[in-house]
């Protein structure tokens, strides 16, 4: 008996919705509206690190490797379709609806099967049109690494599926999610625009292949593995948005112009580099790039010799990115100056709270906690900006920065903490401050 191969994929089902009804009365247009809504969905799929396995009529049927991309990628072509919906004059405006599911499946050549393809259907079946409708085990995967709200729809009888499923709708709705976080509107950033989008966006980097100018297969292996490993890196850092591998490695095979892959993906910044070899020895240039000025902003090299390529690659990983964080950090804060107020983003208003907290005066402290808190608003899920503002308050009850009772203070920090480790229970900044927290009262 042939083996079976398996893997764990996170399955993504799409369909239109009164596509035969339309298809009736308007067949040419409505082919012609298809055609333009698959020239939106499968491009953000392939962005995505997802891989369409399957498609009928107007169906689609997409595994991807990360549940949190296939939830990005249903949510920016939904919202894709919404706006095309808007501009159309002619034909039929096709809503789509989405369900998500994750499971072991079973690979067979180019296809997928199992259950879980099966309930990634009956969930886009239940779905209301231009929603996205996930299982509870995709919701437990999601709710603390995406912007989105995330809100209860009961449980659902799915069609020749045993269990019933408890579901959940994703929307770009800035509602009370599943988390207990309420998020707020753009409005209380006191923004000219009320723009959603440039209070909570996030850097975007993209890492394009290393050019490779050894002639052995050792050097073109590390710096593939360079860069699929600053991508992982990245992907698991909340603070940054970074495109998939995928679509990385297809600028190098499409040879894209770099400038306008920039605007394409409404990248921040960009991380090039290149390998050359003679031998054992490697030499690796590293530079970083922000788009807005065109400038490199970070350079550096790195030699070594190739003794066990996993190991050093592991090793050079751990360097480059720790140098990047702080850069682009940096990089980062000068840019937040030049922005007007309303332009600022959550992430921005951090930063420049971490400046103020770490000039150490009175009313440093003071402009810090009002930055802790901007941030907070404009992104409630922003944990470092929670656990910085509990750092701050410790520092102004213990240096006597803070009028009132110093435990008093320490509490609201604690408070503060507690609320960041909600958002992300894995966040390094809000451990690290419960740490200090901890010592300083000797427990």
């Amino acid at each position: 008996m042939a083996k079976v191969n398996r893997k764990l994929a996170t399955i993504l089902a799409t369909d239109c919705v009164d596509f035969s009804r339309f298809m009736e009365t308007q067949e040419e247009l409505t082919l012609a509206n298809l055609t333009a809504c698959r020239d939106i969905i499968d491009p953000i799929v392939e962005e995505h690190g997802g891989r369409i396995f399957h498609t009928a009529g107007d169906s689609v049927i997409a595994d991807f490797g990360s549940p949190v991309e296939c939830v990005h990628a249903a949510m920016k072509f939904q919202e894709a379709l919404s706006s095309r919906n808007e501009a159309i004059e002619q034909g039929p405006k096709l809503e789509w609806r989405v369900g998500i599911h994750v499971d072991d499946v079973i690979i067979e050549g180019d296809n997928i099967y199992g259950s879980g393809v099966n309930i990634a259907a009956r969930l886009e079946a239940q779905c209301e049109p231009g929603k996205v409708l996930l299982s509870r085990i995709v919701q437990e995967q999601v709710q603390k690494r995406v912007n989105f709200a995330v809100t209860p729809a009961g449980t659902r009888a799915l069609k020749n599926i045993s269990d019933e499923f408890e579901v959940f709708y994703i929307t770009k709705d800035t509602q009370e999610s599943v988390t207990g976080v309420e998020a707020q509107p753009a409005k209380v950033i006191e923004t000219a625009d009320n723009n959603l989008e440039a209070v909570s966006k996030k850097p975007r980097l993209a890492v394009l292949p290393f050019t490779n100018d050894g002639r052995d297969e050792d050097s073109g292996y590390l710096a593939d593995g360079i860069v699929e490993d600053l991508i992982t890196e990245f992907s698991m850092i909340r603070e940054f948005e970074i495109v998939s591998s995928k679509t990385s490695f297809d600028f190098r095979d499409n040879d894209e112009d770099t400038s306008s892959f920039a605007a394409i993906h409404d990248l921040d910044f960009i991380i090039s580099g290149g390998i050359r070899s003679s031998g054992k020895r490697v030499r690796i240039s590293l530079e970083l790039s922000e788009v807005e000025s065109g400038k490199a902003v970070w350079r550096d090299r790195y030699d070594r010799v190739i003794e066990d390529i996993f190991d050093l690659q592991d090793e050079i990983v751990r360097t480059i990115t720790i140098s990047l964080l702080g850069e682009i950090e940096i990089s980062s804060l000068q840019r937040a100056k030049r922005k007007a107020t309303e332009n600022i983003s959550s992430y921005e208003y951090l930063l420049r709270g971490k400046e103020m907290h770490h000039r150490f005066d009175k009313d440093a402290n003071a402009q810090a906690l009002e930055f802790f808190d901007k941030a907070i608003r404009a992104d409630p899920s922003n944990a470092q900006a929670y656990a910085w503002k509990a750092c701050t308050l410790g520092q102004g009850a213990f240096r006597g920065f803070i009028e009132g009772d110093a435990n008093d203070i320490i509490n609201q920090g604690m408070e503060n903490i507690s609320k960041a480790l909600e958002v992300n229970e894995n966040d390094f900044e809000c451990h690290r401050m419960l740490s200090a927290v901890y010592l300083s009262r000797h427990e």
